[in-house]
């Protein structure tokens, strides 16, 4: 895999990305997703606001390309794992909105029955296995599961995603060690979005091409233009290959960024409006909706019901949202525990 050694910033093409055409399906299919999930999210910026959401939000708008360019290269039966910036990935996957925002608004209908909220989306219908709200901790946890499937002999794998500020956590070199020893079919993707909360890559380590941190553990690793999603899609398959194939892990930079702040309480003063505006000009939803017109494959009137569709599938997940109950009190007690699993625990 890819070793360049040059300085770079999220965003960045990465020397790896081939460009080829892919099917007409596909391009659609990643417009509608990277859409559903901007629009969603900028609705749940807007609800926050109103303090319909409440506690902790983080917003995926402008990594949308990380989630669907992934979707698209992967099987219905792989696993995913996630940090707390977790809307987009099961949207992507294909959970229903109506439940993720029913969890943003902690109701009972909500992917975690209310319990979670924003940080802790779980859905086992698409095999999403959660958003975790301590850094780093779903590190180890998506090795686990990958070492689950190949315990149990299937082709299967886990994505596990995280933040740039998780891989200063011990867990990550930890994590990384084991699976390349065990060559566990795990694939580890580092959304650089370039800032931990509010303090850059290059104030926290003097390694900032995040990819090469692998290659301490002979690690297949390379950079990622996450703006692009067919770069996405074509790194993630190639990871995929090898790791169906018996030999292993990589790891993945995806090179991204977030338009938004951290989370809903930031003020965002670390980074400057022209610097925001300069990622912006390489949105990588409106770059697929420009090769999907550049190529034919649909009309400005295709995309547009497109359009008409997923504010209609947002709008309905808001009234649903607003509609449903919340928890009980006794569904506090619930959950906590699996009898089937644990016999001994008495009902």
């Amino acid at each position: 895999m890819a070793s360049v050694k040059e300085k770079s910033k999220p965003g960045d093409a990465s020397p790896a990305a081939a460009k080829t055409k892919h099917p007409k399906e596909r391009y659609l299919y990643w417009y509608e997703s990277m859409l559903l999930q901007r629009k969603f999210e900028e609705k749940a910026g807007q609800l926050y606001g109103q303090q319909k959401i409440r506690g902790f939000c983080h917003l995926y708008i402008g990594q949308e390309a990380c989630s669907s360019g992934s979707v698209s290269a992967l099987t219905k039966d792989d696993k995913w794992i996630t940090a707390y910036r977790d809307h987009g990935i099961p949207l992507a996957l294909g959970s229903d909105p109506k439940a993720v925002m029913a969890e943003l608004f902690a109701k009972q209908t909500g992917s975690s029955k209310g319990k979670g909220g924003s940080m802790h989306i779980f859905d086992k219908s698409v095999n999403f296995m959660g958003g975790h709200g301590i850094v780093g901790a779903q590190i180890p946890l998506g090795a686990g599961v990958a070492f689950a499937e190949k315990y149990n002999k299937t082709k299967n794998l886990c994505m596990c995603f995280m933040g740039d500020g998780a891989v200063r956590q011990g867990a990550f070199h930890e994590t990384l060690n084991m699976a390349m020893t065990w060559k566990l079919p795990v694939i580890f993707v580092i959304e650089n979005n370039g800032y931990a909360m509010g303090t850059s890559v290059s104030r926290t380590s003097n390694v900032t091409d995040l990819y090469t941190l692998g290659e301490a553990y002979d690690m297949p690793s390379e950079p990622v233009d996450a703006m692009d999603v067919e770069a996405v899609h074509e790194a993630v398959s190639r990871a995929a290959e090898r790791a169906r194939n018996g030999e292993g892990p990589t790891l993945l930079e995806f090179r991204t960024y977030r338009y938004r702040g951290h989370s809903m309480s930031d003020p965002q003063k670390y980074r400057t409006k022209e610097e925001l505006e300069q990622y912006k000009q390489r949105d990588p939803v409106e770059n697929v909706r420009a090769r999907i017109l550049d190529q034919k494959l649909a009309t400005e009137e295709d995309l547009a019901a497109i359009d008409q569709k997923i504010k209609a599938i947002v709008e309905e997940s808001v009234k649903f949202a607003e509609e449903s109950p919340y928890p009980s009190p006794d569904e506090a007690f619930k959950d906590v525990y699996m009898q089937k699993d644990y016999p001994f625990i008495s009902e």
